[in-house]
């Protein structure tokens, strides 16, 4: 679905369509499996519903994960639609996936990005949690 395309992105093709959502969103078990291949560190117990964070011709934004939205398809929230060339949708577009350090900085940037706090009273801090 992406390919290597630069140091920062992986580039795909999505259908693009509208949500009634407030957010961007695609099929949960798509969004698992790329947070899996692209954002997972293969340490330990990790999220696979964190944000994906994807480009749109200028535009960044966080995608999350939704069963009703089919395979293969990028549900962006109408005001998101409004500024890109996007017409007659869905519509197939090249959409740019960020690569886990840059999809790191862009939502450290928008105060997105949950950056574990090391507990230094507990050995196991989580744990059985």
């Amino acid at each position: 679905m992406f390919e290597v395309f630069s140091r920062s992105y992986y580039l795909g093709r999505l259908y693009v369509t509208p949500t009634e959502s407030d957010r961007a969103l695609m099929q949960r078990d798509q969004h698992e499996r790329i947070n899996e291949e692209v954002y997972a560190s293969g340490e330990g117990l990790e999220r696979l519903d964190a944000p994906l964070v994807m480009k749109l011709e200028s535009q960044h934004f966080p995608v999350h994960g939704d069963d009703a939205v089919p395979a293969n398809t990028l549900a962006l929230p109408e005001s998101m639609l409004e500024g890109t060339d996007v017409r007659n949708p869905p519509s197939l577009r090249e959409v740019l996936l960020a690569r886990r350090e840059r999809a790191r900085q862009l939502l450290e940037f928008a105060g997105g990005w949950e950056t574990p706090r090391p507990d230094l009273d507990d050995d196991y801090p989580g744990a059985g949690t």
